[in-house]
Formats: C-alpha cells, sequence, structure tokens
C-alpha cells in the first residue's frame, strides 16, 4: 500500500468513527474542516508549493 493510500484509509475510517460518536453534520464539519484549516493555516509560498507538487503529480 502506498502512503498515500494508506492516509487515505486512515481517513475514512476516522471519518466512519465520527458518524458513529456524532450527528452526521458536526462530523461533516470535522472532516472538511481540519484539511481546509491546516491549508489556510500555510504561508503563501508553502501554498505555491503544494500547488506545484499536485499538479506535476496529476501529469504523470
Amino acid at each position: 500500500m502506498s502512503k498515500n493510500a494508506k492516509i487515505a484509509a486512515g481517513g475514512v475510517a476516522v471519518g466512519l468513527l465520527l458518524l458513529i460518536w456524532l450527528p452526521w453534520w458536526a462530523a461533516f464539519l470535522i472532516v472538511l474542516g481540519v484539511p481546509a484549516a491546516a491549508y489556510l493555516a500555510l504561508d503563501p509560498a508553502q501554498r505555491r508549493r503544494l500547488r506545484r507538487v499536485t499538479r506535476k503529480e496529476i501529469g504523470r
């Protein structure tokens, strides 16, 4: 399993656990809010580097 696949599987597992313990809307906000907050916490240079790397991988 690749590193990204492991991260995706972990995210799905956490999302399912949150759905069991919290109302669906709260779990939805957490699942979408945490990555969005992490992206917004990056400075502009880090955001540009992240976008550039993502685009290179898509072009493979």
